[in-house]
């Protein structure tokens, strides 16, 4: 079997392989024989039919049996010979169709086109210079928080000697229904609480509430924009008829001792509540650093190592990212069939993500093989751990259903990867840079 390769770009090959006639005749002479002791053709015994007989009776099936039986082997052989690392499967064409009609007289020709890793040669991976900037917490950011969690343990309490003004609660039941479109069913949402001039409430709902009592009713038009959160209402105008249920102030509780001892979390009082509250934006402001100075440094290694990636591995982790966004979606109530979203647009904007996806963790497999950097059973263990705390799942559950899909060698692959970087950072140049918030 003679071969050549041909390099189309660094990802992608083609191999050309010319079949010998001798391995052609051998394989048509072992099917034919096969098809003879199995074949019943009128006038003759079973399996006593002349082997030219058969071959005109069977010619198509023989014809595909002896490639079936021939191509592969010599695909295989082929990727073997030239030490190609294929990514999928090949696209295997015969070349010379007119050689099967005369199976074993001349060689048959092949053309294979296949996807595989690129080589990456590693430059200078030690050393990168980055920057590290901290946010220093001040005494407005944990009053900030301290107020943050007064907020969420305010209390309501109903209106009943004045009209509803800016920051009241009014609770409305509401119909609902698209002008733009004539077929446009009515939908009804029921005690609706409406913070007036909230930050995420539209301005229609704040203008046309002000000054409402409990019972009355408000017909009003709302333009929501292109951006709109939901994507089911955007660019939509929507007329309003609401009902006013209730009118109501949020009352937050004293900054006391009392209120603090009230949360159930171990603390006895404001300055140990306050303490918390700086270790916790502490520890937030250097999860944010870390993060920075991670995505700093890959970003300086993949501008370092340009290179092309495979196709295949780029639409398995675009596939990935939208899988994840439609899940997001699902998880805050969107339908993303029905999500009025340019599904081609973020698909596009996703590819060039899932690309630096792909490029970051070869370089990084790259880094973890010439540094020797190994993952123990113990670590994979401790990883399965650690989704299952997170999910709130059992144990066993977790690693039955990641084991189950190849998970655990993902595990170990992310694990690798994730020494790699912190390789990366431990020997990177750090500068320590005061905060800024541009």
């Amino acid at each position: 079997m003679n071969t050549e390769l041909i390099d189309v770009s660094p990802t992608r090959k083609e191999i050309k392989i010319e079949i010998e006639p001798a391995r052609i005749r051998s394989a048509y002479d072992r099917i034919s024989q096969q098809y003879s002791k199995a074949a019943t053709i009128p006038g003759f015994r079973p399996g006593h039919a002349p082997t030219s007989v058969v071959r005109t009776r069977y010619k198509s099936e023989i014809r595909t049996e002896v490639l079936r039986e021939l191509l592969p082997d010599a695909v295989n052989e082929a990727i073997a010979e030239h030490s190609l690392n294929a990514l999928g499967e090949p696209n295997v064409q015969l070349d010379n169709t007119e050689a099967l009609e005369r199976l074993g007289d001349e060689p048959l020709t092949v053309r294979v086109e296949l996807e595989v890793l690129p080589e990456v040669t590693l430059s200078e991976y030690k050393g990168l210079e980055a920057t590290r900037r901290t946010r220093q917490v001040t005494d407005a950011d944990v009053d900030k928080l301290i107020e943050a969690w007064r907020d969420s343990s305010a209390s309501l309490e109903p209106i009943e000697d004045r009209p509803a003004e800016l920051g009241d609660i009014v609770t409305v039941n509401a119909r609902g229904k698209e002008l733009d479109q004539a077929d446009a069913e009515e939908f009804n949402v029921d005690e609706v609480q409406i913070e007036l001039g909230g930050v995420n409430v539209q301005k229609e709902f704040t203008d046309n509430l002000l000054g409402v009592h409990p019972d009355d009713t408000r017909t009003f038009l709302v333009e929501y924009p292109e951006d709109f959160s939901t994507p089911g209402l955007a660019g939509k105008k929507v007329e309003y008829v609401t009902h006013v249920i209730s009118v109501q102030k949020r009352v937050l509780p004293e900054l006391d001792d009392e209120w603090v001892q009230s949360l159930g979390a171990g603390f006895d009082s404001v300055e140990i509540l306050k303490t918390k509250a700086r270790e916790d934006l502490e520890a937030r402001a250097t999860m944010d650093s870390d993060r920075r100075l991670r995505d700093e440094l890959l970003r300086k290694l993949l501008d370092a190592h340009p290179f092309e990636v495979p196709e295949t591995l780029v639409e398995h982790q675009t596939n990935q990212r939208m899988q994840s966004l439609a899940q997001q979606m699902m998880s805050q109530g969107y339908d993303p069939r029905s999500a009025n979203l340019d599904w081609e647009r973020a698909r596009e904007e996703v590819r060039g993500q899932a690309e630096g996806d792909v490029r970051a963790s070869m370089l990084l497999e790259e880094i973890a093989e010439a540094e020797n950097i190994t993952v123990s059973d113990e670590e994979v263990e401790a990883e399965f751990e650690a989704i299952a705390t997170a999910s709130q799942q059992p144990l066993e559950q977790v690693r039955a259903a990641l084991t189950k899909d190849g998970g655990e060698r993902s595990i170990a692959h992310r694990l690798r990867n994730r020494k790699a970087l912190d390789l990366l950072i431990a020997n990177a140049s750090v500068t320590e840079e005061e905060w800024n918030e541009s």
